[in-house]
């Protein structure tokens, strides 16, 4: 049985009543649509979906940052201010 990861769950029928009333009953927090009791998607507020991007965004950053400093170059430290010049 998959894993329903979210507070919040609603049918598809539900969704296709009424999407608005869902939303505003989980406040700014993800909802999955469940298909025979199963998650076959989540709803999530823009706002949220905003926040995970970002934290997507950072990971690879921060992935292509380790990686860059496993690969033997000389680290260059240089001032906030050189870089906004």
């Amino acid at each position: 049985m998959k894993p329903i990861l979210a507070r919040y769950t609603a049918s598809i029928t539900e969704l296709k009543k009424s999407p608005t009333q869902l939303l505003s009953q989980a406040g700014n927090e993800a909802i999955a649509i469940l298909n025979h009791n199963v998650p076959s998607a989540y709803l999530v507020p823009s706002e949220l979906y905003e926040k995970m991007i970002d934290l997507i965004d950072e990971y690879q950053l921060a992935k292509t940052v380790q990686t860059r400093l496993h690969d033997n170059e000389k680290p260059v430290k240089v001032a906030l201010d050189d870089l906004l010049s």
